[in-house]
């Protein structure tokens, strides 16, 4: 099956979703990957889902990536003993580590992290920024505060600290019994939440070593200032717009947009940007223009990928936000000034054969009209080269690695194939012209581009250009 978007579709799965038939739907209204959110859900409901997906692609013979996200340490409030309460401009309010429900005064703030790193004059931010505090004076057990910005304060609301750079390891226990289950069954990517600094990719890796791979979430401000160390160290990184357009002035959020795509894309790493994206078709069957604009920059921009929250997963309407998603990704690469735009900024390719031979495809695929580009590859670096060029037409990735095949379904223009290796150079071209003439990028006689690494099997060691004309059985 052949899409015909070049940038991805990741939705999420939830309640509303949980079915065979819904998961069905979602993967024909365009797909690629689909997201398990450990924040939600128990891990029974996740591994349902999860084996609905397998046998989805077993049906389908195409490769589905799943994507584990990790809830992170997330710091919330604890609960109220009447209910939500009112707090004041100007007024007092104790965050401390005593577990005795809240009231108009206090509340339980169960993180000694926090009070370990505010000092007096630090901004709290509760229930996204609605609320703001300001700390007064502070002990390693509470911080008393003033209120800032008020408004209604109701139970296990997440508490943000910008500008701060919190001691908190990337994985909590839940984290750790969460990511042994999920690995055991097998996913693909795992999500890594609220990472501040290059050594927390380094700790999760420790964990998960290559069952898997890993997407650095930036939610924080503090990783922006390593964001470099933090994008080489990861396989894939997602601008989630929502946590860190609390901890940053909202004006400030799509210039760091172009800045984080911008940067993976110089790297060769995949990146997808999340949150909020068709945010009103939770609860209407169509988006707002601003919402359909928001999808469409992230396109023109050049992100590998696109993603569904509460949309999919918990909306009234999760199968119209995946096609209504799909039809703007789809309409915006049809325009004549996408592919201006892509090119306008196009990059150098690094000093290295693969580089240098997937540069070289890019421009012999439109110089001789190509109807795609057919990459060899075992760990998937041949083909992430290949789409770092963003060329003019379909990459199809061939590998003999399931896992391989389901971690590039993330990646933009790649259409993923698990198929045996190639044993020489005519069992190359003939693989290459079976699944472009099947897959629909080529009939007999179409020119396709190929690019490999001789020996064949051998990871990382892209080296052969071919140029040839489809073979047709």
């Amino acid at each position: 099956m052949r899409r015909q978007h070049r940038t991805k579709i990741v939705a999420t799965l939830g309640p509303a979703t949980a079915s065979t038939e819904k998961i069905a739907e979602l993967f024909d209204a365009g797909v690629d990957v689909f997201r398990l959110n450990f924040s939600h859900g128990s891990q029974d409901d996740h591994k349902a889902n999860y084996e609905i997906i397998r046998e989805l692609e077993y049906e389908t013979g195409r490769p589905i990536a799943v994507l584990m996200d990790l809830q992170g340490p997330k710091l919330r409030i604890g609960a109220f003993a009447d209910g939500a309460v009112k707090l004041t401009e100007g007024a007092p309010f104790r965050l401390d580590r005593d577990e005795a429900e809240g009231d108009q005064t206090r509340v339980c703030l169960p993180h000694p992290e926090i009070y370990q790193a505010i000092e007096p004059g630090t901004n709290l931010l509760l229930d996204d920024g609605r609320i703001r505090l300001k700390v007064e004076e502070c002990d390693k057990d509470f911080a008393q505060c003033s209120v800032v910005i008020g408004g209604e304060l109701s139970d296990r609301k997440g508490v943000n600290v910008p500008g701060v750079v919190l001691p908190l390891s990337p994985l909590t226990r839940k984290d750790q019994d969460d990511l042994r289950f999920g690995l055991d069954l097998g996913v693909d990517w795992v999500g890594l939440s609220f990472v501040q600094r290059p050594e927390d990719i380094a700790e999760a890796r420790k964990l998960i070593t290559t069952r898997a791979a890993i997407c650095a979430k930036l939610e924080k401000p503090a990783a922006i200032e390593r964001l470099e160390e933090i994008i080489e160290l990861s396989d894939a990184v997602m601008v989630a717009r929502g946590d860190l357009g609390v901890e940053m002035p909202p004006e400030d959020v799509p210039v760091l947009q172009k800045r984080i795509i911008r940067a993976c894309r110089q790297t060769g790493k995949p990146v997808i940007v999340a949150t909020q994206m068709l945010e009103s078709m939770i609860d209407a069957p169509t988006p707002t223009r601003a919402e359909a604009s928001d999808v469409a920059t992230a396109v023109y921009d050049g992100a590998d990928a696109v993603m569904l929250s509460a949309e999919t997963a918990a909306g009234k309407y999760p199968v119209e936000a995946a096609s209504m998603m799909n039809r703007i990704i789809e309409r915006v690469e049809r325009a004549p000034n996408y592919r201006r735009m892509i090119d306008a900024d196009e990059l150098e390719p690094e000093a290295t054969a693969a580089d240098a031979i997937s540069a070289a495809a890019r421009q012999v695929a439109h110089t001789l009209s190509a109807t795609a580009i057919v990459t060899f590859t075992t760990s998937g670096s041949t083909t992430l080269r290949a789409a770092r060029e963003r060329p003019e037409v379909p990459i199809i990735g061939l590998t003999p690695n399931v896992k391989t095949a389901r971690r590039l379904s993330v990646v933009w223009g790649v259409h993923t194939v698990h198929s045996s290796d190639a044993r020489d150079f005519q069992d190359m071209v003939t693989k290459a012209s079976h699944f472009a003439v099947a897959d629909g990028f080529a009939q007999e006689s179409d020119r396709i581009i190929i690019t490999a690494g001789v020996p064949f099997g051998t990871p990382g060691a892209t080296n052969v250009l071919r140029v040839t004309r489809v073979e047709v059985d």
